[in-house]
Formats: structure tokens, sequence, C-alpha cells
């Protein structure tokens, strides 16, 4: 008897159709077919046993099963749910009616437990494309999908309730995951725990550097800030996550599938809400950074897992070079593309870049006397900021280090809730000008979208044209300039672009006018 049940495989943040053909027929043996890796052939026996452990026999013939589509290589333990059923169905040991109705994925223990899978989101989304009535998937995975009520999700946690759904003789309804006890408990949870996030009321100072921030979280331009040791610069990166509006439901929606396929949110209810704030150490390698493995399980990276958040890289100019300039694209392209021999896949990369550096190898220079570096030193260490990556960051920004008489005094500054109401309400005025255009933020616009939603008037433009030439800039950044300018605009509640607004934005770019050993 042939049966077929329907799965799926993650390629990117896309799920594509994966058919789980089961044929018995007179012989002996079981062969599996259709480009399996070893995880896939290995589910045989862990199957295998998951039936005995429940009473089921494997039936004394030939088995075959097949992957298809055959060309496609199918990789991971997700298989063994849809195997054990087309053993079941094909041996007529349980009468399946719904087999044909869901989408099924999951990994079996020896005693008929099910473990959590990778890529939740878009293999639910797959569902909802081929028009099936619902997903059946391991409780932790199917918490991930629990925001999705276009369709049935169900969350099991052993092989007979996955029977209890496809049987159709009692009410499976309880199993349905916003039903479940797990996801009653997860919900209970804070998302994000108090006092988690530093508070830009704490830190002293840097009233130039924190406006520069402010900019970027409202248009999620990308920032650096140069300063000596302890002038404050990795405590304002930290506290921007306080201050990040929260991921409208079209951008959850992306960052949710790239932390689901790379499976990282297992456990936790429904999309992500908080931005990422991810924060890699300088050591970390190219294939970190932006992702990679072997053949065509390539998982994200990095830039990827900080898409529509921050990606905060201390100590930028310690980090190697060639880590530093494989950013380039992603920067720009806001995707990254990972290709192998057998595989090419695409992941999102539309993060917003904070980085911190010293000035110097000793960290000092610009501070009294303490400087101990040579200029060679000095000019040795910043070349890593090279002219491609600077030309990307919108935002330098200059940290001095604080007075003591402002430590002692100990003066509270503005609090992260004011800023975040002001980067909130600059967010909303960028998503409604963008609608339409697939794009949330003023630092993601074109050519095109800076002719129709940043027109200059002519005062603009001779003073951007002043700007241009004293200042030897680049195409690129004359565009980082306007659309710094839109954001500024934004936070004013202006409609237009005004001069003061692009000789605001100009002066956010000093490394660009002057030597950075003149400082």
């Amino acid at each position: 008897m042939l049966v077929n049940i329907h799965s799926a495989k993650c390629i990117g943040i896309r799920a594509v159709p994966v058919t789980i053909e089961v044929n018995i027929t007179m012989g002996i043996g079981i062969h599996l077919v259709g480009l399996a890796d070893a995880a896939v052939k290995e589910s045989l026996l862990r199957t295998v046993t998951a039936l005995q452990a429940k009473g089921f026999h494997i039936p004394g013939k030939k088995i075959v099963i097949n992957l298809a589509p055959a060309d496609l290589h199918k990789q991971g333990s997700g298989y063994d749910i849809p195997i054990a059923l087309g053993i079941i169905a094909a041996s007529e040991q349980c009468p399946l009616p719904a087999l044909d109705r869901y989408l099924i994925m999951g990994e079996l223990g020896l005693d008929g437990s099910v473990r959590p899978v990778s890529g939740a989101l878009p293999m639910v989304e797959l569902t909802m494309q081929m028009g099936f009535r619902g997903c059946i998937l391991p409780e932790e995975s199917a918490l991930e999908a629990a925001d999705y009520t276009q369709t049935e999700v169900f969350g099991v946690k052993t092989l007979d309730e996955v029977l209890l759904v496809l049987g159709e003789k009692e009410d499976p309804s309880p199993l349905l995951i916003r039903n479940t006890e797990a996801y009653r408990r997860a919900m209970e949870k804070p998302a994000v725990p108090p006092g988690s996030y530093m508070d830009f009321a704490d830190i002293v100072g840097q009233q130039a550097a924190k406006r520069g921030v402010e900019i970027a979280c409202a248009g999620q331009h990308n920032v650096i800030l140069v300063g000596a040791p302890g002038s404050g610069k990795s405590s304002i990166a930290k506290a921007m996550a306080g201050i990040l509006p929260p991921m409208s439901l079209e951008e959850s929606a992306i960052t949710s599938k790239i932390y689901s396929v790379a499976g990282r949110s297992q456990g936790r209810p429904g999309l992500l809400r908080r931005r990422p704030f991810r924060a890699p150490h300088i050591s970390a390698s190219k294939a970190a950074m932006l992702g990679g493995g072997s053949g065509e399980n390539i998982l994200p990276g990095e830039v990827s897992l900080a898409s529509n958040g921050v990606l905060f890289l201390d100590e930028f100019c310690e980090a190697p070079k060639s880590t530093l300039e494989s950013l380039r694209a992603p920067l720009e392209d806001r995707v990254v593309s990972i290709s192998r021999l057998k595989a090419k896949i695409e992941y999102p990369a539309s993060f917003m870049l904070v980085a911190a550096s010293n000035p110097c190898p000793c960290g000092y220079y610009g501070v009294g006397e303490r400087c101990t570096c040579t200029p060679g030193q000095r000019q040795a260490y910043l070349s890593k900021l090279s002219g491609p990556i600077m030309d990307r960051i919108d935002i330098q920004l200059l940290c001095t280090p604080v007075e003591t008489t402002a430590l002692l005094r100990g003066q509270k500054a503005e609090p992260s809730a004011a800023i975040a109401e002001r980067v909130l309400r600059a967010r909303e005025i960028q998503r409604k000008r963008l609608a339409g255009t697939g794009l949330f933020t003023n630092s993601e616009m074109g050519t095109r979208e800076l002719e129709r939603f940043c027109p200059l008037s002519e005062d603009c433009k001779e003073l951007l044209e002043r700007i241009i030439d004293r200042l030897g800039l680049s195409a690129r950044a004359y565009t980082r300039i306007v659309k710094i300018a839109r954001t500024i605009a934004d936070l004013s509640g202006e409609r237009d672009i005004l001069p003061v607004h692009l000789a605001e934005a100009a002066s956010y770019r000093f490394l660009d006018r002057r030597n950075i050993l003149d400082l």
C-alpha cells in the first residue's frame, strides 16, 4: 500500500514541500531513498524503536521510503514522525483519515516522545500557502507559530497525540497550541525582564553622542562611537536597546523566521516583538558573522540574526580586517548571499551597525598627555576604518571623557523612556510615508525613494553642494546625509527637509572632513 505524508524543508527563510512516500510490498528490508543525509538515515532505527515502544509492529516485508523530490537534499531529524506515520498507515495498523490534510514534522525519541525541530514558522506559512487544514509540530516548535491564527497549529508531545489528531475519533482542540498549558505558562513570563536595559538617565554627560544615537535609532542609521576608554561608548550603545521601538508585524515576521530557521526561538510564544541586539566578540569569524555551514545546511550569521535590530561591534578596530570588510555588502544591500558548491542561500540582513572604537592602540589619544602611541601606530590602527566601510556608516560620533565635576554631581540626564517616545513617533512617520514600498525606515530608501520622499529646496541644494565640495564626499555619503536629514526632520515633526537639518546631518561625518589624528 502506498501512502503520502506532507512535510517540508527550509531553504533560507522559505520552506519548500517535501513528500514522504511509503510503500510496503512483498520482500524484505527497509530502504530509504531521496538524497537523505546521515541524520535522516539514522532516523530509521529511532523510528522503528519508537513504534515498537508504542505497541506497533514492523511488517516483515519490503518497506520503501522515498523523500520527494529526489534531487533535493534532506537534512535533520524532523522527518522521524512522517516516516513513522507512513509505516503505520501503509501497514494499516491504525486508521488515519486526516493524514493528507496536515503538514507534519518532528523528531522521535526512543520512547515515542516528540522533540523540537527548527524552521517552524516557514513551515506554517507553507501550510497556509498550500491550503492544508493545519500543521502538526512538536510543542516547543509550535509555540513559535502561536500568532498564526489563520490555520490550525497543533503542538504535540508524543506520537500518541499525533495519532489522536489524525484519527479524527476525538476532539483534538486541546492540542491546538494556544490551548496548551505550555502556551499559558510561556505567556505568564515577562518578555523582557524589568531593568534589563541601561537607562540613558544613568549615563553622565555625552549629550552630543546621545543626540546622535537617538537619530540613529529613529532612522536605523549605522553609527560609530570613537573615544577613549571609560568615555561611555559601550554604555551608550547598550542603552540603545531600551529606546528602539517594537517591531511592526512585517518586521517581526521576517526576524522571527530567521531565528526559527536558526533554532534559536524554541520555547518562546509567538513572534519576536523586541528588536534583537547582537553583540558578537571581535574574534568572531567571517562564517559566524555572515552565516555558513556545510553543503546545503547553511545557517544565518550575526548580520542576519540582527535583522531589524542592532549589531554592536565593540573594539571595532581590533577585529580582523577581513571580517570588517566582509560587512560591506550586507550594509549596502541589506541581504547576505552565501554560496556553496551545491547551494546558494540568501538571508535578510537589514540591521543597524553600532561600532565602538578607541582612537589609537593605547586608547588615550586626545586625553591630555596620556597617549604613548606614535603617529605611525595611530595611523595603522585606524587604517582598518577603510573608506568603503566609513562611507557606509552614516553617523560618526566623538565621545570625550566626562569631567570629574559632572561625575561627582551625579546629575540625572533625560531618561530612555522620553527618548523612546520621540523615536517611536519618528518611526511611525516613516512607516506611513513608506507604506506600500516594502521599506520600513529612512536608511533603507534607495534613489527612487529619495527623489520621491526627500525633495530639497533651492537653499538646501546650495548648502548641500557646499558641503559636498568642502568635504569631498562620495555619492553614497551624499545620499546618506540626505537620509539622516530626513530622519532629523521626522524627529522635529517637520514635513520638509530644512537647511538646518542638512547642516546637522553633515556634522556627523567628522571622520570624512578631517584627519582623525588632528582630533
